[in-house]
Parts: structure tokens; sequence; C-alpha cells
């Protein structure tokens, strides 16, 4: 089997069909669908019933991670990705990743870029991605997206790696600095694979306006305190006392971002995938 789709769900009914669909679509390459829903009270369910190709495992689990997780104990395909349930792939994606990766060989990381869509699945814009920089995602900025980002099953999942639990946020940033510093390779495919779904309450963009509510900032805290754990483990670390840490992770987070910019620069804009309509999937 080509490829493991794993799809964590909760209560996403209204955007799942959208997701389900632009799976089922893919042509070209063998397939599994897990989607692990922790107990929607919505018509999730229902929803899933209604494409044959879907494994709908419902169980508890310590969130997203953990969901994620389990899908990757259980796969079994040669790559393997996790697709949100308020996301897609563009018709053709997978195709175009079979493609790259038989043509380009040895990398255990193939990511590529992605669209952002309004919550009603209009086209908003497209990233501009470059090539893999663990310094750019360790001290700038989490860049390769998830939503289009497919693991060698037999290089990093069946080694044990995981996503870290704890993590609730930036999780996949952490992820792709620690298989970096394992000595894993990670190469980007140019190619507009997936569309990132705005709506409001996506869990990596709630930054609050100013202030905010307490609530709003301590989740927006949570967010930047494991980017900052990140920055730890990975990155720079010069002093003891975090304060003046803080001080060089801003003078680093600048230079990062400018090195992301020049990286940019040298790559190729993204496309579509060869197969892909520019027409909305349906």
């Amino acid at each position: 089997m080509d490829f493991t789709i794993i799809t964590p769900n909760l209560n996403y009914g209204r955007f799942l069909g959208d997701c389900l669909r632009s799976v089922a679509v893919q042509e070209g390459v063998t397939l599994e669908h897990l989607v692990f829903d922790a107990g929607s009270t919505d018509d999730s369910a229902e929803v899933a019933a209604g494409f044959p190709h879907v494994r709908w495992i419902a169980e508890a689990d310590e969130g997203m991670s953990d969901a994620i997780n389990k899908g990757f104990a259980r796969a079994k395909g040669d790559w393997v990705m996790w697709l949100n349930s308020d996301d897609r792939l563009k018709p053709g994606a997978l195709a175009e990743v079979f493609r790259f990766i038989r043509d380009s060989g040895g990398a255990d990381v193939v990511y590529g870029s992605f669209d952002f869509i309004s919550e009603n699945g209009q086209f908003i814009r497209r990233m501009r991605l470059c090539r893999w920089s663990n310094f750019v995602n360790t001290h700038h900025c989490s860049y390769v997206p998830s939503t289009a980002c497919f693991l060698r099953r037999g290089s990093v999942i069946e080694e044990g790696h995981r996503l870290e639990k704890s993590f609730r946020y930036v999780m996949d940033g952490e992820f792709y600095s620690r298989l970096h510093s394992l000595g894993k390779s990670l190469a980007y495919l140019p190619v507009a694979l997936a569309d990132f779904r705005l709506h409001g309450a996506n869990a990596s963009m709630r930054h609050p306006s100013g202030k905010g509510t307490m609530q709003q900032v301590l989740v927006s805290e949570t967010q930047h305190v494991e980017s900052r754990a990140i920055r730890r483990v990975y990155g720079v670390t010069l002093f003891r006392d975090p304060y003046l840490n803080g001080l060089i992770d801003g003078f680093l987070w600048i230079v990062a971002k400018g090195w992301k910019g020049a990286l940019k620069l040298l790559s190729p804009a993204p496309r579509l995938p060869d197969a892909a309509p520019t027409v909305k999937i349906k």
C-alpha cells in the first residue's frame, strides 16, 4: 500500500465530508484512510458513513497528538500523513507525491506547499515555502505544513517516532526538529498539495489582538511556551537566565526570518499537481 491518511476528528462534521471526499478522488495510488473520532456529538459519523474507503475508529484519546499517534501505530502504507478534518487534499496530490518519491529517492520526510481557503472553501492565497532549514523551523516558525507532509513509514514510523502528546499547538514543529536532530532528511516538493481552512477556531492560530481575555492570552502563551521549548532543546541557548535567552531569541527570530525569505527567493513558486483541475472540489 502506498499511503496511509490519518484524520483526527471531533465535532467537525461540517467540514469532514470535504476532507474525506478529497481523499476519495485521489487516483493512481493505493491508500487507506483512518479516521479517529474522539466522541463527536454532531453528524460526523453519518458523514463518514457515506465514504466506503474510510475506516472509522471511535475511541477516546488524550488530544489530537494522541489520536495521530494511534494512527501511526496502525498505519500500513509506505508513506503516512495526517490530514485534519477541516483541511483537504488537492486532486492529484498523492500521485504527485508518489512520482516525486519514485524519482528522487531517499528522503525520510517529503512536504509540499498549500493554499489557504476560507470557511466555505474559497481560495484565499497560496503559500510559497522553501527547502528545509532547521534554523528557520526552530528560531522563526514551523513552516512545514502537516496537512501536506508525508513520513516514510520504514524510517520514521517503524522506528517508533511519535508526536509529543504534551504539545497541543506546535507538535508538528517539535516533531520535525526532532527528526532532523536524529539525522532524518526532509525534502521540499514545490507543489500545492493541500488546502488549509481558516475558520476562526484553528488551534494553531488563536492569537488575541492586544491583551485579549485571560483565556485567550493563556492559550496564546501556551503556544509560545511550546515554541520556546523547541528553541531550548533544538536551537541556540546561551544562558541559564530565561530573560537573556529571550533577548537572543528575538535577534535570532529576525535573522531566521531573513534567511527564510532568502530561501524562498531561491525556491520555485509552487504549482498545482499535474492532475489537479482548477475547479473547487464539490
